[in-house]
């Protein structure tokens, strides 16, 4: 009789939270320029160290020191391609978890080129984007509207499974209910999060942030994915119906998210979680 996976526990969750602000790992984003400060203040709301070093002369030996490499496309252009594939090379060759962020995949022929660049480099132990963003890196046509996601979460499923056994690694699909699963067969999703999360910029991007974060103390790429998308996703439902109950908005939402980052503690969290494991 084959012998059954341990289920995914909210206790093996919050160990992973509890490891992040314990450990503050290095994490070393070349990411796009919309996001970078707001990225950064994610990550060390919830505990971690963001260095932001894409130039050419450094970007090799930041990645050799860094917990984990997060790369994002969002903003892209042939210098910082260059600068992330340097970068992926040195953490892929040293063993440090990678994580891609191919934004507005499927848009334009050169974001197309550059992800397949980044992918020939090495394939990243995790790839996280909405549902198009993944339809597209698995090489599957899908609407793309500039950044965001002309398809609907259910319709990349079969894509991201194609993609997490060509990578080898996980993939997740953001979106209304999140879908991370990698190549084992292992499938989580998440119901959690809010709609104005999606009013307020760089908290998709941020999310993969905060997965380079908990890749780097959590060995299961696959567990670190979902507990990264499962707590930011039960935060952002707390700091929206806290601005919501005091008349404010997505302004005072962006502010809310960084706090409950910092704040969150178990009791809340598991009360919040929307969690389903298949295997």
């Amino acid at each position: 009789m084959a012998k059954q996976a341990s289920p995914l526990l909210p206790s093996d969750l919050w160990a992973d939270v509890l490891a992040v602000r314990a450990r503050r790992p290095l994490v070393h984003s070349i990411t796009n320029l919309v996001v970078m400060n707001f990225n950064a203040n994610v990550l060390l709301a919830m505990g971690a160290s963001p260095v932001m070093a894409h130039a050419h002369e450094e970007v090799a030996d930041m990645a050799a020191i860094a917990q984990a490499l997060v790369l994002n496309i969002g903003t892209l252009e042939p210098y910082w391609i260059n600068s992330m594939c340097q970068a992926l090379d040195v953490a892929t060759a040293r063993g440090i978890p990678t994580v891609l962020d191919p934004v507005g995949a499927g848009a334009t022929r050169y974001r197309n080129e550059s992800i397949q660049a980044i992918l020939r480099q090495a394939m990243p132990g995790v790839i996280r984007g909405n549902a198009s963003e993944i339809m597209s890196v698995a090489g599957t046509a899908a609407k793309t509207r500039g950044v965001d996601s002309g398809a609907a979460v259910a319709d990349a499923l079969q894509a991201a499974r194609d993609l997490a056994q060509r990578s080898g690694g996980v993939v997740c699909v953001s979106g209304p209910v999140d879908q991370v699963l990698d190549a084992s067969g292992r499938h989580a999703s998440l119901a959690n999060g809010h709609e104005w999360m999606t009013r307020i910029t760089g908290v998709g991007c941020s999310a993969t942030a905060l997965v380079g974060a908990f890749c780097a103390v959590q060995p299961d790429a696959w567990r670190a994915t979902v507990s990264a998308m499962a707590y930011l996703g039960v935060v952002g439902e707390v700091a929206a119906r806290q601005v919501q109950a005091q008349g404010q908005g997505v302004g005072s939402l962006q502010i809310a998210l960084l706090d409950q980052l910092q704040l969150l503690d178990e009791a809340t969290f598991v009360d919040g979680l929307k969690l389903s494991v298949s295997a």
